[in-house]
């Protein structure tokens, strides 16, 4: 048996139907969109300043 059999397979997720959504939704959809990707943008600094202090910590 192969490995790449037992490797879970990744959905993509579903899109989200905009049509029947107002004006006024879809702004808040957005800002909401905008507030999720700050957020992750904020962990993948504060991951890599983990991995710059461990990278530091080890080279000595």
């Amino acid at each position: 048996m192969f490995d790449e059999d037992f490797d879970p397979k990744k959905k993509k997720p579903a899109l989200k139907n905009l049509e029947p959504m107002s004006l006024d939704e879809l702004a808040a959809y957005i800002q909401s969109m905008e507030t999720e990707i700050t957020r992750v943008k904020a962990e993948i600094e504060r991951k890599k300043a983990h991995l710059n202090a461990a990278a530091t910590f080890f080279k000595s």
